[in-house]
């Protein structure tokens, strides 16, 4: 029986290469992954491979009316970036555990494993990417919010966010602020797919923002309102971000309307609750790619500033109404 474990978890490099044929490695995949990971055998593609991640798109759906998500599999080594779709291997990006893989080369996704020429991966336990942040009051939230913004501004802000001094991010955040969902969804719209890279700066924003939206909206006294903005702003966002942006970006947006977040992302939600200092949290989300970190901590940032701002609105009118 494979163990759940709850983030975050460890998971220690093998002490160096073994003669000949290598075994299968061992994998820490996802809970948004077995689905996928449980099913039968499903052919994928290697879409790209670098020193300390590879990443795989199904080909067909396991579904015969759609598309399936996540329709991307990361798999990664212990010390890189960890999504929200990825596999973890127990070998750290030194020991090169993806030399052998090749972009464009054929894949296999199932029956409790990840295939590739180069690379057999069987997933031993999973890891749980959304974050059990607890009940909060909002002067709790209020607190966490705060010590954020404070921890952003000594580790520098957001200045490398990729899309630092367009209109719509600001816009976006808002009308997040004020409960505008219509205006809120032709700002995120205008958004999806924006900037360069395996994951545009727009769509690293608007994950941060969903996600946090659902996990501090779901988590905070009188949040209806943040939770019912990621429903609907989530839906916008995912309908057509497969013809829109990236295969990876629009895989990472279902994850993130759905309340699953990237390893270094629910570290600094749950510092928001309390559970651990920002601090590090917020250096380590910074430090995720050229201006993804930067990205993903804006869309968190106007998250929870939404989720405050809202849920202070109806605890105020609950109070005059009382």
């Amino acid at each position: 029986m494979t163990a759940v474990i709850r983030d975050p978890i460890m998971l220690s490099a093998r002490p160096g290469p073994l003669p000949g044929r290598r075994p299968p490695a061992a994998g820490a995949a996802s809970l948004a992954l077995r689905p996928l990971i449980d099913a039968p055998r499903l052919q994928a593609r290697v879409i790209a491979a670098f020193p300390a991640a590879v990443y795989l798109e199904l080909r067909a759906p396991a579904e015969p009316h759609g598309a399936i998500e996540p329709r991307v599999v990361a798999v990664v080594s212990s010390d890189a970036v960890r999504l929200p779709n990825a596999v973890v291997v127990v070998a750290a990006s030194r020991e090169r555990p993806f030399h052998a893989v090749r972009e464009g080369s054929d894949a296999f996704i199932g029956d409790g494993r990840v295939e590739m020429a180069g690379l057999h991966v069987r997933v031993r336990r999973w890891w749980d990417p959304s974050p059990v942040l607890g009940a909060l009051s909002v002067t709790a939230l209020s607190r966490g919010v705060q010590a954020l913004e404070n921890a952003l501004d000594a580790a520098g802000g957001t200045a490398g966010c990729g899309l630092a001094g367009h209109p719509d991010p600001l816009l976006l955040a808002r009308h997040c602020a004020v409960g505008e969902l219509a205006d809120a969804v032709e700002a995120a719209e205008r958004i999806v797919g924006l900037g360069p890279g395996l994951t545009p700066s727009g769509d690293d924003i608007l994950a941060g923002l969903l996600v946090s939206l659902r996990l501090v909206g779901g988590a905070v006294r009188h949040g209806g309102t943040a939770v019912w903005l990621a429903d609907w702003l989530g839906a916008a966002v995912t309908a057509d971000a497969g013809t829109r942006t990236t295969a990876l970006a629009a895989t990472l947006l279902h994850c993130a309307a759905g309340g699953q977040a990237g390893g270094e992302v629910a570290a600094v939600l749950r510092s928001v609750a309390g559970q651990e200092p920002p601090a590090p949290a917020v250096r380590r989300l910074l430090s995720a790619g050229h201006t993804s970190g930067a990205d993903l901590a804006w869309g968190v940032l106007a998250g929870c500033r939404a989720a405050l701002r809202l849920a202070t609105e109806v605890a105020r009118e609950e109070r005059e109404t009382a």
